[in-house]
């Protein structure tokens, strides 16, 4: 490739800090992802040099809220490629522009500009020549998928060209991330954020000057699988929605089984790490045992249809299986009575801009990946209009004082009353099954019936599947293996 060689960069700076417009700007972004998610955990983000150049993987599994995810956990600025269509707004491309993100030109938004990416892959070395942190999604597009799709050779053509041209002393770190969302279009979901073990450059750059083609290859290979390595990754896309039902059916249960087996508070189970040992023990058991897979599926697909038959949920039937104790029972009521007060307060005062983003992204949402962005921007404009607008009536009706701690509430309160209402629809849910037994009683004791078999089911698939890894892992233990 030709371009400008290492002599005519400048040498990477050390730390630098972020400008007022990047740190203002991720200021709000993090206020607002603490309140539309319920947790974010992130694990090995000191993976990620706090100076010198950088190069970011991440799968794209949730649009634009990857990429306010992605710049509020990582401690230090970043500069995002992003698809060019979104600088045709004069506005908008300049804050994008002032935030350092790089416009990259996609075959389906601007077919007849591909040639122009010449100038992104300059801007990108550029950047790692000041010591820059750059992120790219390698796999081109945002998708719906429980997997890492096949990734193009971009990051790969970067990397080794940028390291090429200061003779392999740019120093420049590639890490893999992956971004696990627990369910992508619902509020006060979960997030968990991985940064994977750094991927060494200098061996492919020494093919990389004999044979690019082969180390761009190569490294893009490498580079799929340490991202995979940090996602709840599904090889086959047909195994989807099984490893969705059974997730649905048993997490619960394992989560359980581990407080009480190994004494650990709920904050402490990783439900992240659960569902990919569900998803690495299905694709085992499709490999070695598909009839077994296919007794289950069955199993599986009556339970679901009966439960459909009768609008009941699964966490509705699951309760009445394991049948709480009258302190659990007591506890929900007390928490339902002096939590009414709140909730009304908390619905009265946040209820339209929440219930109105969610009207706007259901109607508007052309796919299913940007339903997400679409309620999260509705939201980002409607909750400040909203409790503005509130503040100031209080603020004329009473004094500033009282308006700004009004103000103030409005947030905490409108978790509190989402927790609330989450609570009233597990009751309904709950009435309604009583309602079934005193009318359907045949039909509710086949459903009772049927998830007890699936469970029975899974854990003698468990105790399996434990054995034949406790068996693996004896064998590679094992002198001179």
């Amino acid at each position: 490739m030709l371009g400008i060689r290492s002599s005519q960069y400048p040498t990477p700076n050390t730390w630098k800090p972020m400008d007022f417009l990047y740190q203002t700007v991720r200021g709000v972004g993090r206020f607002w992802i603490w309140f539309f998610f319920k947790s974010v955990q992130v694990r090995s983000i000191q993976r990620i040099p706090r100076q010198g150049p950088v190069l970011l993987c991440v799968n794209h599994p949730n649009d634009l809220i990857d990429s306010l995810l992605v710049g509020a956990v990582v401690p230090r600025k970043v500069r995002f490629l992003a698809p060019a269509a979104l600088s045709r707004n004069p506005v908008l491309a300049w804050v994008l522009s002032a935030l350092g993100v790089i416009p990259v030109y996609r075959r389906q938004d601007d077919p007849d500009k591909m040639d122009r990416n010449v100038e992104a892959f300059e801007a990108c070395f550029r950047a790692f020549a000041r010591g820059d942190l750059v992120v790219i999604y390698p796999e081109g597009t945002t998708h719906t998928e429980p997997r890492v799709q096949r990734i193009k050779t971009g990051a790969a053509r970067i990397a080794l060209e940028a390291e090429h041209r200061h003779d392999g002393r740019l120093g420049l770190t590639v890490i893999p991330v992956g971004l696990n969302f627990e369910a992508r279009k619902s509020f006060q979901g979960r997030v968990l954020i991985c940064a994977g073990e750094p991927i060494p450059l200098i061996p492919h750059l020494e093919v990389y000057r004999s044979d690019p083609w082969k180390a761009v290859q190569d490294l893009t290979t490498e580079i799929q699988r340490g991202m995979e390595a940090q996602v709840i990754h599904v090889d086959r896309i047909d195994l989807t929605a099984l490893i969705r039902v059974v997730e649905t059916l048993y997490r619960d249960d394992l989560v359980q089984e581990l407080q009480v087996e190994r004494g650990l508070s709920p904050d402490r189970v990783d439900p992240f790490r659960l569902s990919r040992t569900i998803a690495d023990a299905v694709q085992y058991f499709v490999t070695h045992d598909p009839s077994r897979v296919e007794h289950l599926w069955y199993r599986l697909q009556v339970y679901e249809t009966l439960r459909a038959e009768f609008r009941l949920q699964d966490r509705t039937v699951r309760t009445r299986l394991t049948a709480p104790g009258p302190g659990v029972r007591l506890r929900d009521l007390g928490l339902g009575l002096f939590g009414f007060p709140v909730f009304l307060y908390g619905a009265v005062t946040s209820g339209l801009p929440y219930w109105i983003p969610r009207w706007l992204a259901r109607h508007w949402a052309r796919k299913e990946t940007t339903y997400a962005t679409v309620r999260f921007l509705a939201s980002v404009s409607l909750f400040p209009l909203f409790w503005g607008m509130e503040a100031w009536l209080v603020g004329t009706l009473t004094n500033p004082g009282i308006a700004g701690a009004f103000l103030l509430s409005l947030p905490l309160t409108g978790l509190l009353a989402h927790r609330y209402l989450s609570g009233w629809a597990r009751l309904g849910q709950a009435l309604r099954f009583l309602r079934l037994v005193r009318t359907h009683r045949g039909a509710v004791r086949r459903i009772l019936t049927r998830r007890r078999q699936i469970l029975e089911d899974l854990e003698r698939a468990k105790q399996d599947y434990l054995q034949v890894r406790r068996e693996h892992l004896r064998e590679v233990g094992r002198p001179g293996r």
